[in-house]
């Protein structure tokens, strides 16, 4: 089985890695890279929510800060486009990260649903700043990012494999803290708090942890997705459909599971791009992204990955419990045949 899943990996991974050259239309690829981009963010929101039970709907403050980290540095730097830029966005993650200590320092203070509510207040705290602090952000007028420019190379191909490693490396953390005796306490802190810090896990700084590193990989994708676009603005840095839309893919895909997020980003993140096309003029694609983020709590609250796992274990117990076929009893009785001609002697 663990032979089956390695091989798995390997061709999921050799196929992402030809994928722009099977498919070379900008517009596929491009999907691609944000599919890729929503992937690394689900994953890092999952290290955190998905591992502590702590639903954060905040992530987007630094998805924002991330992006303005990136931006600023490259205008007052004077840092012209091309792989510089891309050498940055861990620094704009760190930056993220910088000022995740504080905020989670804040909100995690308290549990669950108040918690949530915190969050909430810190992203709507952080987007009217950024319209405010002009001297900063430019306002409104936002930030214009350097055109990179690539010497015989399509434009989407660093993007694409930039994002491809991003995902790895966050998916390589994520497995890591789950297997880490680390991983072992935040899973005990979403079980149950109290009883794990009567056991002496250090809940505090734990969830703390998982918090800023969950901010870190986000600052990046928010970083990357900026140098992406071009330019930055604080509706499109601070937006909460980006907080839905990760946390729908995490639910999706199965909350505290190590591929259900980039599942879940794989189904949702093409589909939300779809129906933006289709919608976006009426906003209906937003009536229709509630719809389905309800449908999925309701029809699949533990989500994909859990689901399925427990659809294969149902049919590996009614796979050993079976009766026994005919061949099955007449090779029984000859393995006890010995022992009948022994009682008949």
């Amino acid at each position: 089985m663990r032979t089956a899943k390695i091989i798995g990996l390997i061709a999921v991974l050799a196929f992402a890695i030809i994928f722009p050259q099977i498919f070379s239309n900008p517009a596929v690829i491009t999907v691609a890279i944000f599919t890729l981009l929503y992937g690394t963010a689900t994953v890092a929101w999952n290290i955190f929510s998905g591992y502590t039970g702590y639903i954060a709907l905040g992530h987007a403050a630094f998805f924002g800060i991330g992006s303005y980290a990136l931006a600023i540095m490259c205008v007052d730097w004077g840092i012209p486009g091309g792989n510089i830029p891309l050498m940055l966005v861990p620094v704009a993650g760190l930056i993220a990260a910088i000022f995740a200590v504080p905020l989670g320092w804040i909100s995690l203070r308290v549990r669950k649903h108040t918690f949530v509510v915190i969050t909430i207040a810190i992203f709507f705290i952080m987007q009217p700043m950024a319209f405010n602090l002009r001297s900063i952000t430019q306002g409104s007028i936002g930030i214009s990012l350097p055109i990179p420019h690539w010497d015989h190379v399509p434009f989407h191909l660093p993007f694409y494999y930039y994002a491809l490693g991003m995902l790895i490396v966050a998916q390589i953390v994520s497995w890591w803290i789950r297997n880490s005796k680390y991983g072992l306490g935040l899973l005990a802190i979403r079980d149950d708090e109290d009883r794990a810090l009567g056991l002496g896990v250090n809940t505090g700084a734990a969830k703390l942890a998982a918090f800023v590193i969950s901010a870190f990989f986000v600052g990046m994708v928010g970083a990357l997705h900026a140098y992406f676009q071009g330019s930055i603005y604080p509706a499109f840095a601070f937006d909460p459909l980006f907080d839905i839309a990760v946390a729908l893919m995490g639910f999706l895909g199965g909350l505290g599971t190590l591929s259900g997020p980039i599942i879940g980003a794989l189904i949702l993140e093409p589909t939300q791009r779809y129906f933006t096309m289709q919608f976006s003029e009426n906003g209906y694609y937003l009536i229709i992204y509630g719809a389905l983020f309800l449908g999925i709590i309701l029809l699949l609250p533990e989500g994909i990955v859990p689901t399925l796992g427990k659809y294969w274990n149902k049919w590996k117990d009614s796979r050993n419990g079976a009766p026994l076929q005919a061949g099955d009893m007449d090779a029984k009785v000859q393995g006890n045949g010995p022992a009948k001609d022994e009682v008949r002697s």
